[in-house]
Parts: C-alpha cells; structure tokens; sequence
C-alpha cells in the first residue's frame, strides 16, 4: 500500500462524501426483515457481515488521505450523516418495538431474530457514530452521542472511552486493551465488569478534583441513568414487557457488537514502560490500521484507528491510514475479524504472528515480554 494526499477539492465534494451514506440502507434491509418474517429477519447481520466483507475484496484499500489541516468547514456533508442518525435510529428502534409486538405474523424466535438485527444496527452504526460524535467540541454532538448510547444502555462508555481508554490505551490500566493470548471469551467479561468501574472511578477523580462530591449534579451518570431509563420506559410504553425484552436484545447484541472491535483494534500491542509507572507516548503503531475501503464506508473511517488514537480530535473525513512500516495492518477489514475473534483457534493463528513481527519491528531490544503479556506491568502514573 502506498498513501497519497488528496486535493482538498476532492474531500469537500459530496460525491466523496456520499459512500459514508451507506450506514441508511440498513434501515429499509431491517424493515424488509420485520415485514417478510421467516427466515429474512436474518437479513440485517448476513447484509452487514457478508456484503460488506465481499465489497471489501472487491473495492480494495482507500490509499488516500485528506490533508489534516485542512479547513474543516468544508466537511459538511460527513458530519450530516452523524447528525442525523440518533433520529434515524430511535424511529427504526421504537416503530419495530411497537410494529413487532403487534404482528401476528411474526413468532418469538423471528422477533428475537430481528432484534438480533437491530442491535447488529444500533452497535454497528450506533455506538460507532456517537464514538465519533463524543469526541467533537459541540454540545450537540456529544448530546446525541449520549442518546445513541442510552439506547444501547451503555452510557457510561462515553466516560471510559474519553477518560480511561485514550488515556491509558496499550498499558494495564485500560481494560479494553486485549492482551496477547487473550481469547474474545476472557476478554468480554472482563472488559463489561471494568470498564464500568473505571468509568465510574474516573469521574468520581474528576469531581473530587472539584472540591464536588459523586453526588454533585455535574455527575454525567445521572444523565446516563436518566436517558437509559426514559428509553427503558419508552419501549415498556410502546410493546409492554414484550417490547422491553426485546429492547434489551438488541442493546445486547450491540454491545457485544462494541467489544468485539474493541478486542480488535488494540490486540496485543503495548507501549514500552519507562520505567516508575511512566510510558512512551501513544504513536500510531500502538493500535491496529486497516484500510479496507468499503467496511471503512459503512464504519466512518473507525478502521483508520491508528491515527485515530494518535490524533483523536481529528474528525473521521481526515483520519489517516498508514503504511505497513508506520503502523500494524489488520489482514482484513473489521467484518471479518470479529468474525475470526469468536473462534480463538482461527484468531490466534491469524494475529498472533502479526503480534510477534509488531515487537521484532518495533521493539528489538526487548527480550522478556512476561510482564507485557500478563498486563503486570506497574500501573501508569
């Protein structure tokens, strides 16, 4: 792969920007499932997966990139579709809550099938685009990133991802970094009982730094309470405890959508400790690239994740891909590597080399990675 820059003529056009439009098909594909029932309510995740992965091997890599400094006022139509989707998802959540618990048509194994669906939906494109809208300087944004999450009922992901994970990525204070050897089934229970409680210590730091205690109003938790229960309540309202079930399917579903990228885009790589609780800088090779171009389409760009921890103010339209000798390159875009992470055997045989040729590249001169592996370094300062 060779990167070139684009023409900021070129990024400012909307027919550039149109492809990461593609996230709205999903949305007729999920309503087509509800309507036909049967075996179509699998539609949704055989469209995310399957189609996206052979437009993969069709499309190819995206080798260009935008000039970083360029003027951002001119990424209009990028920001849109991230706008727009919190009342694109809520209507899709809340008409087939209401629509299925009503359908005649449509038995209980269908119904969980196509909330299997939703939250393919609401973890794919939900939880990925109030990732990107939490990272943003408007109030707006980050109050839409809070609804996306509140329908999923992980709020608190917001204040881990910001507060803990940028912060400690690759190091054994952040709980989402995936250690060498670690299979998706060890990780994702870890991950759902520490993410929380780092969440939740991080912005009681923050508060006490104040002078405030976790009780103080200005604790976003009570916000993230509130929302989660007013969608709860929401979809009781509209599909009776039927609906609320079904609701929280799809909220499972999604996060576990969620933590598989999550394993992912970190897996195995660490920073270098300096020793005293003190680590290098984040660089772009402590977290996996993939440049595939059309998972790329439908993620906004959340496969350029080196250069997205590397500069995370960057919005996704000028997020950078990176060279084999700049940062790690993913073997396949994310469709087929969460797939390959629910089977460890086929995971470990895919990563795990990649792993070791990252340390010979990047790390010659350590010998003992025990204290890596284990994640039993000191803990950052």
């Amino acid at each position: 792969m060779t990167t070139h820059t684009l023409p900021d003529a070129t990024v400012r056009s909307p027919l550039r920007a149109l492809p990461f439009w593609s996230s709205l098909t999903m949305i007729p594909v999920i309503w087509l499932s509800a309507v036909l029932g049967g075996w179509w309510v699998l539609l949704v995740p055989l469209y995310a997966w399957g189609t996206y992965s052979l437009l993969d091997a069709l499309a190819g890599l995206e080798e260009g990139n935008a000039d970083p400094l360029m003027e951002r006022s001119g990424l209009g139509w990028y920001r849109a579709i991230t706008l727009i989707w919190a009342p694109v998802q809520g209507a899709t959540l809340f008409g087939l809550i209401f629509y299925v618990t009503r359908a005649d048509h449509l038995g209980p194994w269908e119904a969980l099938g196509l909330f299997f669906g939703m939250g393919v939906v609401s973890g794919t494109i939900g939880i990925n685009y109030a990732h990107e809208l939490m990272h943003q300087k408007p109030r707006l944004d980050r109050w839409l990133a809070d609804l996306l999450l509140a329908m999923v009922l992980y709020s608190h992901f917001r204040s881990e991802h910001l507060l803990v994970h940028h912060r400690y990525v690759a190091t054994p204070r952040d709980p989402v970094t995936a250690r060498y050897n670690e299979g998706f089934h060890r990780f994702y229970p870890r991950v759902l009982r520490e993410c929380w409680h780092s969440a939740w210590n991080a912005e009681a730091a923050m508060l006490a730094r104040k002078g405030l205690t976790l009780w103080h109003r200005s604790n976003p938790f009570w916000r993230y309470w509130a929302l989660q229960a007013g969608f709860a309540a929401l979809a009781l309202m509209l599909g009776g405890w039927g609906g609320l079930a079904l609701f929280a399917v799809q909220a499972g579903v999604a996060v576990w959508q969620l933590e598989l990228v999550n394993y992912v885009e970190h897996y195995g790589l660490t920073r270098r400790h300096l020793g005293d609780g003190k680590y290098e800088p984040v660089r772009p090779h402590h977290s996996w690239n993939s440049a595939q171009k059309a998972s790329n389409w439908l993620l906004i760009n959340l496969q350029r994740h080196s250069d997205h921890h590397y500069k995370p103010d960057r919005p996704f339209p000028l997020l950078q891909t990176y060279e084999a000798d700049e940062a790690p390159q993913l073997p396949a875009g994310y469709p087929v590597m969460t797939a390959a992470a629910m089977v460890p055997p086929i995971w470990r045989r895919m990563m795990n080399p990649r792993v070791r040729e990252w340390r010979r590249t990047w790390y010659p001169d350590i010998t003992d990675w025990s204290a890596y592996k284990a994640a039993s370094n000191p803990l950052p300062r």
